[in-house]
């Protein structure tokens, strides 16, 4: 199906490198809309689902699978996503707040050498087009320092700097005019405000 044929519903992705705060405001996002009465879900990728775990494991095992290896296994995992969760959920004109989606696939990926357009091009002929892509935006050594001392981790393979850099390089190169960039450094309750004001500015009637 085409990426100009979506179900009724509002559909939000937040995306960014890692170390953003991207899961954070997703959440919150959600929780907002829930609190006002709202008829939401929260939903994130890679799922849960079998190729979701695979992906979750290739990215920090020692042998790594291939960029093409883990594409198929992204597509995939959208693809039942798309069919389990995203399209039924538009159908029932619910809004649905995406952690990560084929934006982050088009980045990560590319950075490791696929082609970011043909990525896109591949996951728009079945995954419905966001109406809104909040781009969380912050320097890849300050999302780094996050990482390790917020979480107390050490990054996995896909939070590498030099690797991040490439990714962030790839998400600023993005021109949708449904993808809106904010300053990730700013406070969590000033992003969820700067969020959700730009939620209202596409009509979406949230405000009160």
């Amino acid at each position: 199906m085409s990426r100009s044929h979506k179900p009724c519903g509002f559909f939000v992705v937040v995306e960014g490198i890692d170390g953003t705060g991207k899961t954070t405001l997703a959440r919150n996002i959600y929780l907002r809309l829930k609190n006002k009465g709202f008829p939401a879900i929260f939903t994130f990728e890679p799922t849960d689902g079998p190729w979701g775990k695979k992906l979750r494991r290739s990215f920090s095992a020692p042998g790594r699978l291939t960029p093409q290896e883990e594409l198929e296994l992204f597509l995939k995992d959208r693809k039942e996503h798309v069919e389990k969760i995203i399209r039924p959920s538009l159908e029932q004109e619910k809004i649905v707040v995406c952690d990560r989606y084929y934006f982050s696939t088009m980045a990560y990926q590319g950075a490791r050498g696929l082609d970011p357009e043909a990525i896109r091009k591949t996951n728009e002929t079945f995954a419905p087009m966001p109406d809104l892509v909040l781009l969380l935006e912050l320097d890849p050594e300050a999302a780094i320092k996050r990482i390790r001392e917020s979480r107390g981790e050490v990054p996995d393979n896909f939070e590498q700097l030099a690797y991040l850099k490439k990714v962030a390089g790839i998400f600023k190169s993005l021109s949708d005019p449904f993808v809106v960039r904010i300053d990730a450094s700013l406070p969590p309750e000033e992003l969820l405000n700067s969020a959700w004001d730009r939620m209202s500015d596409l009509k979406l009637e949230i405000r009160n």
